[in-house]
């Protein structure tokens, strides 16, 4: 384990040490809001990790709260999902667990799929301080239509993605994704549809 913290850490010691001053300089932008719908089915990998992660998921509803986009926000943001993206190694879910069911869970060995590079992101930014309701994990189909998890961003200058796929954390209508479903603001056990013909601009 302990070698295990050394090769995750000291990469993500160094994204954040390299980025940081760049992000710093950074112009904060703009995005639209996402448009969510109806309750939804809550994916199967979620109902797993959270039978074997309880404590990860028996949490009390909480009202809406957006991140407060300043400058230090949009670097963090930025930090964690370049850092995350490179101390993970990529291996698909049949080659990492050797089974066709989905399976999120954390990078306990370092290696891992599009979901477990969205849960190590919402977990530390969490242990940042940033609020649960504002960091969505969400399921979207990709420009092959192959299904893949990304994590949003809820702020007041719109909706905004961290992807395993870019090291740049972007407007979550600039993907080229058919968004599908995300975790309520409110309830992370509760999932809800994404109207992806509708769009509010940012506030």
């Amino acid at each position: 384990m302990a070698y295990f913290l050394i090769r995750v850490l000291s990469p993500l010691a160094l994204a954040l040490i390299v980025f940081s001053a760049s992000a710093a300089r950074a112009e904060v932008p703009r995005a639209s809001f996402v448009v969510t719908g109806e309750p939804t089915s809550i994916p199967y990998g979620w109902m797993d990790f959270c039978g074997r992660q309880p404590q990860e998921c028996q949490q009390t509803a909480l009202p809406a709260a957006d991140l407060d986009l300043s400058r230090e926000t949009w670097a963090r943001l930025n930090e964690i999902n370049r850092a995350v993206n490179a101390a993970i190694q990529p291996l698909s879910n049949l080659e990492h667990w050797g089974t066709m069911a989905d399976h999120w869970d954390y990078p306990t060995d370092g290696k891992g799929d599009c979901k477990i590079y969205a849960l190590q992101k919402r977990r530390l930014l969490m242990e940042m301080g940033f609020p649960r309701q504002a960091l969505l994990m969400t399921i979207v189909r990709d420009k092959n239509d192959q299904g893949h998890a990304i994590l949003t961003a809820r702020t007041n200058r719109g909706d905004f993605v961290l992807d395993n796929l870019a090291d740049e954390v972007k407007p979550w209508d600039a993907t080229g994704y058919r968004f599908v479903k995300r975790q309520s603001q409110q309830d992370p056990n509760v999932w809800v549809t994404i109207e992806t013909r509708r769009r509010v601009g940012a506030r």
